[in-house]
Formats: C-alpha cells, sequence, structure tokens
C-alpha cells in the first residue's frame, strides 16, 4: 500500500522525516521554506520520544567554539520563536531565560581537592573561549557575587560559579506543537502511528520507506529518531550509528518552608558541583535530575520510557535516587531541605555518543540519507542549529564543509566535529 499523499508539483523535491519530534519540526519548516514537499513519518504520536519527556533547558556554555556559536544562533531563534512561526498574538513564550549557573565547590570539601581545583580552573579559562566566539553575556562569578544574586544559595562553600543570563530552558511541548501546526501551514504532512517497517533502494539510493500505515517515497530523507536512530538506520541499509541509549530520569519537587513562589520562579537552571541539576516547572514545583551510571539499552521499547525501576522511583522509601538527588541539591541549596518532598518521577532516553556531540551528516552507504541524532540529551535545545545544519546539507550535499550562521550568513561552524565518520576524541565536558 502506498500512502496516499499529495503528488509534488513538477520538479519539486521530496523529504521524508523520520521521528515527529523538536528535530523534525524545525527541520519541516525549513526545508518546506525552500521548496520540498515535507511528510514527517512517527511511530506512536508528535512528540513520543524525548522531545516530551526532556528537562527542556537550553545553554549556550559549552566545551568547543562550534557548539557555542550553534547554540547562541538556537537561544536566538528560540528568541524570535513566534515571528518564525506566525504563531497566533498572545501566544505563550517557548524560552525562559531564567540563566544557567554551574556551581564550583572549594575543593576541600571534596575526596579529590586537586581534580575540583583543576575543573575550576578550566571552567574560568571556558569562559574566556565563550566570550571569545560571542558569547559576551557569559561571566564567572566569585562567591560573594553568587551570594548576592542568588541568596538561596550556599556562596561560602562555593570556590565560584559560571553565569549566563541569557540561558534558560524551554516549554517543549510548544515548540513541537507550534512547529508542526507551521509546518502544515506550509503545506506539510505529519504521518502518526507509522513505524518505519524497511526500505525500497533503486540505483544504490533510498527511494521509499516502508511502514505500518505504507510505502512513503522521497528524494531525500532524514533520520531524526535519536535513541533509535541506530535501529532505523539498519531498516534503511544505512551505516551502524553509534548511538546508545541510555534511560534517565527527572524528579518533581514540591515546594514548602521559606522560599516563596515567586522566588523558585525566577530560579536560574542550577548545576551542583556534584552534577545534580534542577529547574523550576511552575512557581510550587523544581524539576531536577542527577546523571546515574547506567548500562545503554539497545533494544529499549516505546513502552520502557515510561518504566520507573524501584531504585529510581520518589515511591521507594528513602533510599533511592530521587532523594538522593534531592538531598544533593539542599547541599548547595538549604532552602531546598525544607521542601515538602518529591512528588513524581518521569522517565526517558538519552541517546549518548563517545564523544557526547551529535551525528550531523550522510550516511556513508546511503547518499540521500541525512542522520541527525545523538544529541546526548542535548536536542531540544540544539534544534534549531540542527535543522539549520539539516538544511544546508539538504542544499550543499555531503561535502559541505561548515554551516553558515547569522543574520549574514558571517559565522563558520565547522561540522567536522559533528560529521559520522569522525575519530572520537576527548569528550564535550559540558554535560549533565
Amino acid at each position: 500500500m502506498t500512502q496516499d499523499l499529495p503528488p509534488p508539483r513538477p520538479g519539486q523535491p521530496r523529504a521524508v522525516l523520520i521521528g515527529a519530534g523538536i528535530t523534525s519540526a524545525l527541520t519541516g519548516c525549513l526545508l518546506a521554506g525552500d521548496g520540498f514537499q515535507v511528510v514527517v513519518v512517527e511511530a506512536r504520536e508528535k512528540g513520543a520520544g524525548s522531545s516530551s519527556r526532556s528537562a527542556a533547558a537550553i545553554r549556550q556554555q559549552f566545551g568547543t567554539p562550534g557548539t557555542v556559536r550553534g547554540m547562541i544562533h538556537s537561544v536566538r531563534f528560540y528568541e524570535r520563536f513566534r515571528e518564525h512561526m506566525r504563531c497566533a498574538p498572545g501566544s505563550p513564550a517557548v524560552l525562559v531565560q531564567n540563566g544557567y549557573l554551574f556551581l564550583y565547590d572549594r575543593p576541600e570539601l571534596h575526596e579529590d581537592p586537586a581534580a575540583h581545583a583543576a575543573r575550576w580552573d578550566r571552567a574560568r579559562e571556558r569562559v574566556q573561549m565563550q566570550r571569545a566566539s560571542g558569547l559576551d553575556a557569559v561571566a564567572a562569578l566569585a562567591p560573594a557575587e553568587v551570594g548576592a544574586r542568588f541568596p538561596w544559595i550556599d556562596a561560602p562553600r562555593l570556590a565560584g560559579a559560571t553565569w549566563c543570563p541569557t540561558d534558560g530552558f524551554l516549554r517543549p511541548d510548544l515548540v513541537y506543537g507550534e512547529g508542526f501546526r507551521r509546518l502544515e501551514e506550509l503545506g506539510g504532512r505529519i504521518v502518526q502511528w507509522a513505524p518505519v517497517t524497511g526500505a525500497v533502494h533503486r540505483g544504490g539510493r533510498l527511494a521509499a520507506v516502508e511502514t505500518a500505515r505504507g510505502t512513503i517515497a522521497g528524494d531525500l530523507f532524514v533520520n531524526a529518531t535519536n535513541a533509535w536512530a541506530p535501529r532505523v538506520s539498519r531498516l534503511l541499509g544505512g551505516a551502524d550509528l553509534p548511538v546508545s541509549p541510555v534511560k534517565r530520569y527527572l524528579y518533581f519537587l514540591q515546594r514548602a518552608g521559606s522560599l516563596t513562589g515567586e522566588q523558585l520562579a525566577s530560579f536560574p537552571m542550577t548545576i551542583t558541583a556534584r552534577g545534580a541539576y534542577c529547574r523550576p516547572e511552575n512557581a510550587d514545583q523544581l524539576m531536577a535530575g542527577w546523571a546515574h551510571r547506567a548500562a545503554a539499552e539497545p533494544g529499549f521499547r516505546h513502552e520502557d520510557q515510561d518504566e520507573v525501576e524501584a531504585e529510581y522511583s520518589h515511591r521507594a522509601g528513602l533510599d533511592n535516587h530521587a532523594v538522593r538527588t534531592w538531598m544533593e541539591l539542599a547541599e548547595s541549596m538549604p532552602a531546598l531541605g525544607e521542601f515538602a518532598g518529591v512528588s513524581a518521577t518521569a522517565a526517558g532516553y538519552y541517546a549518548d555518543t563517545p564523544d557526547h556531540n551529535p551525528l550531523l551528516g550522510y550516511d556513508p552507504r546511503v547518499p540521500n540519507l541525512i542522520h541527525a541524532c545523538g544529541f546526548s540529551g542535548h536536542g531540544a535545545m540544539q534544534g534549531p542549529f540542527t535543522a539549520e545544519v539539516v538544511r544546508q546539507l539538504a542544499a550543499a550535499g555531503p561535502a559541505l564543509p561548515a554551516v553558515r550562521l547569522g543574520p549574514e550568513g558571517d559565522v563558520a561552524v565547522d561540522l567536522a566535529p559533528f560529521r559520522l565518520d569522525r575519530s572520537f576524541g576527548a569528550p564535550e565536558e559540558m554535560v549533565i
């Protein structure tokens, strides 16, 4: 059975995007604007994967100049999201710019003081690199400055912090919801409950994808399935992708005690020296998380996204990861110790690569297949940058050396650190 899609105009290229999350919503709009007939294919419903299970934080504080520049582009895009997507007057903003605050403890508070002292030294060096890369707003703060700006933080325990006020967090349901609305206005089509089951090749190229709802033909194909990307690539005859699906958990802490709702709502995304993090979900809840050692689950099912193991559930007594995350945050922010407790647990999958940078480029076996995946927890924030990379790859082909950003195209980001065939070197340090 072939999907009953409107025929393209004579000479109009067809793009098939697999996976209906933030990446496809934003990429689809750009490709449709460039004249493609766009079809998005989704195994479940829109946003059913990582996009709806993300902390959706967004920052420009990364460890390499190219990623910093790409994230400056993403923040600027989200600042003007309602204009880009022609949203209705009065629609809510998708970006909340409460800032991003990385805390660094005094070295003597940790078992390896030298290592923690070195981390703070590297953090200050990164601030200089980030500023040289165009992120003028970022700064290294002394403990007294942290205490003055954020009185709920135990500033005397700090060596310092790095801070960027234009960072913050997203409302992901609005991003993909408005993105797909705009894509349909541009003539795009979203086919849901249509998992990919196979592929049709002609002349060494991908001609169509076979789905549970029929065959969908195209000229360009984009694998934007993130944690599912390796299995989708295999179904399409593509390369083995170095992407590892790893379970992660989010917790919701219920406000109580001395902090007011107004104070809580103004919290920046805050990361402790040991990597626990939190940001406001609303005036009465903090969303929190803390990465843990976890084995990759390459054969996970869709249903596994919502399965919470006992050790990580807030319902499992007091000796669990939820409570440990809460207590770790309270070490740096004592007022959080007064909270009423953890009210809910959510789960989903990171799609990790060996260096925590995404895979953005053409498949070496299938010349008209682009992979945009492996975001290592950064997919929502990197969405606008990813969409622009795919757009320029679609126009220029696999030999494209760099993507051009900025209103005048005056900012170049080398694509070598994101290509599928790169040598995986030192990992991105700024991963939580």
